[in-house]
Parts: structure tokens; sequence; C-alpha cells
């Protein structure tokens, strides 16, 4: 009989990736002599169904339909139930998919486990649930859910394992008529059907197949509990997001905001981000999340300006804080926290030479609330310079005031992207000046103004200046 052939890769040990020769440096994570030579039976699939075929006995057998034609297959639509968490139904798009594949990454701490119990305990309360926690004990979980989280499961349907045997999974999830799954985590698993460790290419790749193929037969809907390597990626093989059906990060900003991302979802699209508050209590949903990066305070301060950015599909009203102080040094410093420095480097350039504004300063600037903008968001110049000019003359900006565009080298202002929808979340928070650039300006934004309300638009930087004087 002949000999399996052996498919040679070589496959970076940090992060996951696949390569067809080796190489000193990982092109996807950076890393330096981590990529290793790989070898994997060429007939995975045959080590997926020797999974299956677990017994003569009556058991399952993953025994396949067959080639069918179009005409003869049956097509459903995908029904949706709800998690009983409103920010993670908005990411999967309405609720998860039954019969879907979802994996959830983050870093430790970022409260994955803490989420994913609590989706537990409302899908108790519906179908036959099993929760699959390989690293950890049973009576460590279920201390931190019932004593920590205060949840309450329904007992008939609720079932709690610690395996870390994939086909013991299989066959708890037949045997119980298991209808949703949460497997804590992929890397944690192993399948006798191959050789490697838990948390190898070989392991984590037929594990998932697996699952998978368990989940599309039978009508279980399966969330997937991902690590992370040092860079917060996904760990594992990339394969591992060919196999599933939707992929989440959670985003972790301060010690308390989280915020999820998709970055696959073939039941929805990936403009979606649901902001979560980690609490004694587990994560709680965000409904208005524009509160969280605000200060909050009925005092009105000086080098405070609010602004509001687009993240996903959502529009957040957030506040940048400037404190702009006389030079100690040889040099002036510039600190920015969760602000671009680049783009605080333009826009005190700017005032220099376009507003006639001296910027020698030690200048900080921060985002309240924990958010970090990249280099590329310029929809706050407008806010960064508000509140800079604010602090340099010791001059609190108009009240309930916002600023919405983009500084340009020439002194000009311009208009950002979808800046209907900001001024009309700005309007909706009961802001009553709103500052935008004027070619953005449009009369459909009148609409959204009530009694009280105003927005001025301004040509450049110095129209900005006398606005603010």
């Amino acid at each position: 009989m002949a000999k399996a052939k052996t498919k040679i890769a070589y496959v970076c040990s940090d992060c996951g990736a696949d390569f067809t020769k080796w190489q000193g440096q990982c092109s996807e994570c950076k890393a330096w002599n981590t990529i290793t030579e790989f070898r994997e039976a060429s007939s995975t699939s045959k080590s997926v169904n020797a999974a299956f075929k677990r017994n003569n006995q009556g058991g399952y057998t993953g025994a396949n339909t067959g080639v069918q034609r179009i005409s003869d297959v049956q097509v459903e639509n995908a029904a949706r139930i709800s998690t009983g968490l409103s920010e993670l139904d908005r990411v999967l798009g309405g609720g998860i998919t039954l019969g879907s594949v979802v994996l959830i990454s983050g870093d430790p701490g970022s409260g994955k486990t803490t989420l994913l119990t609590k989706v537990a305990e409302v899908m108790s309360q519906n179908m036959n649930t099993l929760y699959v926690t390989a690293e950890e004990s049973l009576s460590q979980w279920a201390k931190r859910a019932i004593e920590r989280l205060k949840l309450n499961f329904n007992d008939a349907n609720f079932m709690l394992s610690d395996t870390d045997s994939i086909e013991e999974i299989v066959d708890q999830c037949l045997e119980n008529n298991i209808k949703f799954v949460i497997a804590d985590s992929i890397q944690a698993f192993e399948s006798n059907s191959v050789d490697g460790t838990a948390g190898g290419v070989t392991q984590v790749k037929t594990c998932a197949k697996i699952l998978n193929r368990l989940c599309k037969q039978h009508g279980i809907t399966l969330i997937l509990v991902g690590q992370v390597n040092k860079n917060s990626q996904m760990a594992g093989p990339q394969t591992l997001k060919h196999i599933i059906d939707t992929a989440i990060h959670i985003e972790v900003n301060d010690a308390s905001v989280r915020i999820l991302r998709a970055d696959k979802n073939r039941f929805g699209d990936t403009e979606q981000v649901g902001i979560f508050q980690m609490t004694e209590f587990g994560m709680r949903s965000v409904d208005n999340p524009s509160r969280l990066f605000l200060s909050g305070s009925e005092e009105h301060f000086e080098g405070s300006a609010i602004s509001v950015i687009k993240d996903g599909s959502r529009n957040l009203l957030i506040e940048i804080q400037a404190l702009a102080t006389e030079v100690e040094g040889e040099k002036s410093i510039r600190n920015c926290i969760g602000v671009s420095y680049s783009r605080l480097s333009l826009i005190t350039a700017v005032l220099k030479k376009h507003g006639g504004i001296p910027t020698y300063y030690d200048i900080n600037i921060s985002l309240v609330g924990g958010l970090k903008m990249a280099d590329s968001e310029t929809s706050t110049d407008m806010a960064v310079t508000a509140a800079l000019l604010s602090s340099i003359n010791s001059k609190p900006l108009p009240e309930d005031s916002v600023f919405i565009g983009e500084v340009a080298l020439t002194g000009e202002l311009r208009q950002v992207a979808q800046i209907v929808p900001r001024v009309r979340e700005a309007l909706s928070h009961g802001k009553k000046q709103i500052f935008i650039p004027a070619v953005a300006y449009h009369k459909s934004m009148l609409q959204f103004v009530k009694a009280g309300q105003i927005i001025h638009p301004l040509k450049n930087i110095k129209a900005l200046i006398e606005a603010l004087n």
C-alpha cells in the first residue's frame, strides 16, 4: 500500500502565516526567525472523516450527502436569534445566525469568557447548550458564573464540560442533542486522528474542520474562542478564518471599555462596531457610547472641544482636551494620548503660518475615554485646533459647541466623509453650535436643526480663530 504523500509548508510560529519557502522574517507579523518547516499529511479531509467514524453501534459516521443538482438543493433562509447583548447582536448583523460558526478573539483579560458566559446563560433558556471550558476547571468556571456574574442558567438545557478531546465534544453534542456550543478555546483542543500537540497548526486546523462539519450537518451553532499572539492578532493558521463564518475581535481601550469589531461576516457587514463596558457583574452593552467618551462634567473648562468621529457605521461624540503651557526646557514638548502626533504637528504649523498664532508651548493633547485615533483620521482637526486655541487664550469654547472638519496645509478647512450624519448626531445630543467647513455645508442639514441650534460654515483657519474670539 502506497504511503501517503506529505505536504511541506513553512509556518510562522508566532502568527501562523503560511509560506511556500523559508525566509528569515515573517512578512505578516514582522518577527524574525519564527518560520519553521511543517509537514502535513495531504489527506487532511480523511483525518476529519475519521474523527466522526466513532463506532458501528449507530453512532454518527459522517457520511456525505453526495453530489446534487442545484434544483434539488433546499434553500433555507438563515434564522437568527438574539444573544441577549444588543451590542454583540449589532456586530453579528442582528443576532447570531443559527448553524453558523463564530470565532471571537482578544487579548488575555479582554473579557472573552465573561462575554460568552452571559451568552451561554441566554441560550440555555431557549435550546440545549454546551459550554466546553478546556482552559480552566469546571469549579472555577461555575464559581465565576454564579457567584461573581450572578447568572441564572436553565439547568435542564445547560451542560458544562472541561474536555480537551475534539472527539469527546462531538460525542457529547450528538448524545445530548446540543444545538448551541461555546468552545473555549480552539488552541486547547486535540484530535486523536492527527499527530501534533494542542495549539499546533495541524491540530488547530483539524479540530476547526471537525467542529465546522459537525455544525453544518447537524444545525449546531458554534462560538469558538481564539487566542492572540503578542501583536494582538489571531494566533494559529490563517486558514482558520476560511473555515469560520464570522470573526470578531475584542479591543481593549482602557480599564473598562471594550470594542468589538468583525473583520469577516458571511451573514452581515463588517462596518458595525459594538461597545461594551466591563463591570463587576460582567460585560454590559453601552446603548449611548458617546457618553463614555465625554467627560460628563457640568463645569465649562478651557482647552476642551467636542468632535464627531465615525467608527464603523456609528457616529460617536468624543471630547478632546488640550493643555498649552510655557516651555520649561530648551525644546518644546508635544505629548499626544489617543490623538495622532503627526496631525498635531500639522495643526500647530498651520496655526503659526496662516493664523499668526505662536505655538511655542509645551502641548499636551488627550482623548477622553481611552479611544485611539489613526493617523488617517482628519475629522477631528478642527476640534484639536479649537481646544488648542482655547488653552492658549485661557478662554473656554462656546457652550455646547462641536467641531467637525479637516485642516489643510493651506489653512483651508476641508470637508470629511459623511459629514451630514455627523452633524445630525451632534444635533441629536442637544449641541447648540456646530462648526464645519463651508465647503461641506448643505441645506439638507437644516432639517435636523431645532430652536436654539445653529450651524457655522467656516472657510479657513482665520475664520475659525475669529469665530472663537
